[in-house]
């Protein structure tokens, strides 16, 4: 992984709108962008190779597309890398539930790349829909859950970018968790049977 100060400097120089730094920025964030887009896809069907690029590439254009964000520093923009690959996969998940039961939902064109099994996708949006519920219930929780599950942020990043003790993230995260864990066998359950 690269130097986390040059990125951040290359974000700050970035939100500036020095469309030079964007240039230096994404190879340097790339392997790391990569990683979190295989954290969500290692669940998926095995044997797919273009599944990671695939979801990178969409993150991409749509972090670049960021322009109002005011970027702090690396954890803050790997956060919303892995907010946007979530929304990706869910909105990918949507629309295959959509198109199955007959619904005029508009397409992703990532059918040829992810491969979502119904199990799969249905146990995505389990997920998704519960961590809606938590976000309302606790917005703090939600975001600590985003940034730790999703996108393999530690505690100390998490508590830096959320500007929280990393006690509080830690306990945060175990509650939440525990939480995420009875919503999602009650609504998965619901939605199975």
């Amino acid at each position: 992984m690269r130097d986390p100060a040059h990125i951040t400097e290359l974000l700050v120089a970035w939100n500036r709108g020095d469309e030079k730094s964007l240039e230096e920025l994404i190879p340097a964030v790339e392997q790391e962008l990569r990683r979190i887009a295989h954290r969500y896809m290692r669940r998926e069907n095995p044997g797919h190779t273009l599944q990671t690029t695939a979801l990178v590439n969409e993150a991409y254009l749509k972090l670049v597309d960021q322009t109002r964000v005011s970027w702090q520093n690396r954890a803050h923009f790997f956060a919303i890398a892995a907010q946007v690959m979530r929304r990706i996969l869910i909105n990918h998940a949507r629309d295959r539930r959509a198109a199955k039961r007959g619904g005029d939902a508009a397409h992703l064109n990532l059918d040829d790349v992810f491969v979502l099994s119904e199990e799969k996708a249905d146990e995505l949006i389990a997920l998704d829909d519960a961590l809606e519920r938590l976000a309302k219930i606790d917005a703090r929780r939600g975001k600590i859950v985003e940034m730790r599950f999703f996108g393999g942020l530690s505690i100390e990043e998490t508590a830096h970018v959320l500007k929280v003790a990393q006690s509080t993230v830690s306990q945060d995260w175990r509650l939440a968790r525990a939480w995420l864990h009875a919503e999602i066998q009650t609504g998965y359950g619901e939605m199975r049977g």
